[in-house]
């Protein structure tokens, strides 16, 4: 696998980084950690207007119809700025879950509305804390309604559609999970906010009860298309996370060339050296993995889920390792409220949450390698 960006999308991802850096700088950021906004919508409408949110989605539907290498393009950019927009849940999941297995009416209701930014999208899993399996999905969809609880939610405060795992059969088999679109104004929905790390990406506890909801794909194959979906998103978020280690880095080296002590930069200082070199060849190995999950997320690759776990599981070692050694960096400083580096902080452990834990995604890992590497079955 030899993978580099074109020269259009190297265009495209110097363009978002000018876009962003005049958007959102921290103080954006900083608003919707603070306030009760959701997130930044002028930011996600602007995204909207570029285009961007609709690059991996057929012209058919509203959409740019390029391909998912700009979307990591667009992810790493976004977790550079740590934007506060709800790209993940609407565009990695929402839109990737109508694409997979959405029928065409679904699509060309929704897809349109998702791509211009009119509708945001959610994806509803996780109903307690730990580790989310089909025998933990106990939401039911009984007569085309749906009842149950999911938190926390991403960005289920301002979710327009939700799309839900839940069971229309007794058991606790992944036979029994199906996936069902939820119109999130309809009657019978309560939102309630769930306190989290990152306030600059909320998250709601939803409760259903007795919601209309729509099957989305076959019945009893839920589970399949959840982890195919989850796997796609995982490369995308690990761009996010190589983009924040990024820009972490960055910011512990430019503190460090401008802070003077005892005559000297700090820089120039033996234990300082040592923990930039770290966090440099933990943001290098990320990007490296990143870069083999593109390929087989572009490829659509049969090497799909070991690239998207290996991804994950090196971005989100390297955003969480960035982010507090560039606290350390800075010092007493770095943990005052004043600096932007609790803002990165923040953000990497919440990612590092998203779409599974780190050892739910080492556990992937070392499952797929075994399969990978199984030999055949006697003839």
């Amino acid at each position: 696998m030899n993978l580099d960006f074109s020269d259009d999308q190297k265009l495209l991802k110097d363009q978002l980084r000018r876009f962003l850096a005049d958007r959102c700088p921290p103080a954006t950021v900083r608003a919707v950690l603070e306030g009760p906004a959701p997130f930044d919508r002028p930011l996600y409408q602007g995204l909207a207007e570029l285009g961007v949110l609709g690059a991996a989605v057929p012209e058919a539907y509203g959409g740019l119809g390029l391909g998912r290498l700009e979307l990591c393009i667009l992810a790493e950019e976004l977790g550079r700025a740590l934007a506060p927009v709800p790209v993940s849940s609407s565009i990695y999941l929402a839109a990737e879950f109508l694409l997979a297995a959405g029928s065409e009416a679904q699509k060309s209701a929704w897809l349109p509305k998702l791509v211009s930014a009119e509708a945001v999208g959610t994806f509803a899993l996780a109903e307690r804390a730990g580790r989310v399996t089909p025998k933990a999905i106990q939401c039911r969809v009984e007569g085309g309604r749906l009842r149950g609880v999911k938190v926390p939610v991403a960005d289920g405060e301002a979710a327009d559609l939700a799309v839900v795992a839940a069971r229309t059969e007794p058991g606790d088999g992944a036979g029994g999970v199906s996936l069902f679109l939820v119109d999130l104004g309809s009657s019978g929905v309560k939102r309630e906010a769930v306190d989290n790390i990152d306030p600059s990406r909320k998250q709601a506890k939803i409760t259903f009860d007795g919601v209309a909801a729509e099957p989305l794909g076959a019945a009893g194959e839920g589970w399949e298309i959840v982890r195919k979906v989850i796997d796609r998103a995982a490369v995308l978020m690990a761009f996010e996370q190589v983009g924040g280690a990024d820009r972490a880095l960055e910011m512990g080296r430019d503190y460090a060339l401008d802070r003077m002590a005892f005559g000297r930069q700090i820089g120039s200082f033996q234990g300082i050296k040592h923990m930039l070199a770290d966090m440099y060849v933990s943001a290098t190995l990320a990007r490296s993995n990143a870069y083999y999950g593109a390929w087989a997320l572009a490829a659509e690759a049969a090497e799909l889920p070991v690239a998207a776990a290996t991804a994950r599981v090196s971005a989100t070692q390297a955003f969480q390792h960035c982010a507090k050694n560039n606290i350390q960096v800075h010092g007493g400083m770095g943990f005052t409220w004043a600096f932007d580096c609790h803002l990165y902080y923040r953000r990497s452990n919440a990612l590092a949450l998203a779409l599974g834990s780190l050892s739910e995604w080492e556990d992937r890992l070392v499952e797929q390698l075994r399969r990978q590497n199984a030999a055949p079955a006697a003839a």
